[in-house]
């Protein structure tokens, strides 16, 4: 009888000291250390130059389907890139701006929403749009810039990483300011 209830108080005991519930803690995602703002210029035999960040690298686009002056600027600390590609006009630049549209709308599958932003600018014959697309998109701001008679230049801005937009927006908000940094520089030769 002794042994049962050294056994029933073991139970009672473990029980009694079991009583926290688990409670799980939130998901949470790393702390990125921004680098301080600075630029410096690009300009190369390209036909156009701008300020990029110093912390970016620009390097020729590498692809299969690589034209003249296209460029990769790569963030390796957000470990993203914007892909620049440029064509020059002929009497084709509704078909252009077409073309650029059509690639940003592809994302409305996955996008809450759709930001346009236009570009115009007299003084330095620079007409665009800055799209922002929201929700978890493979590539979150796209933009065209032109002088409508010579230059078109595109580019998009991707992520190696799965799209999601909770943990990236605060990196895409540091890499916007210098998309518009370098959009706002940029000039045609």
């Amino acid at each position: 009888m002794r042994q049962n209830k050294g056994f029933y108080l073991m139970i009672l005991l473990l029980l009694v000291a079991c009583d926290r519930s688990y409670i799980p803690k939130p998901e949470g995602y790393l702390r990125v250390q921004y680098p301080e703002r600075s630029y410096t210029l690009f300009d190369t035999d390209a036909p156009f130059t701008f300020e990029y960040p110093v912390y970016a690298v620009v390097v020729p686009n590498r692809s299969k389907i690589t034209e003249p002056y296209w460029y990769d600027i790569n963030f390796p600390v957000f470990k993203g890139t914007i892909y620049l590609s440029y064509k020059e006009v002929h009497d084709n630049i509704d078909e252009l701006i077409e073309d650029t549209r059509t690639l940003v709308y592809k994302h409305t599958s996955r996008a809450d929403g759709i930001d346009e932003k236009i570009i115009l600018d007299t003084t330095h014959r620079r007409f665009g749009i800055l799209y922002d697309l929201d929700g978890n998109v493979a590539s979150p701001v796209q933009f065209f810039l032109t002088d409508s008679t010579e230059n078109f230049i595109r580019g998009s801005l991707y992520f190696r990483t799965t799209p999601n937009r909770d943990s990236l927006n605060p990196v895409i908000n540091f890499v916007h300011y210098d998309i518009e940094h370098m959009l706002e520089t940029l000039r045609w030769k």
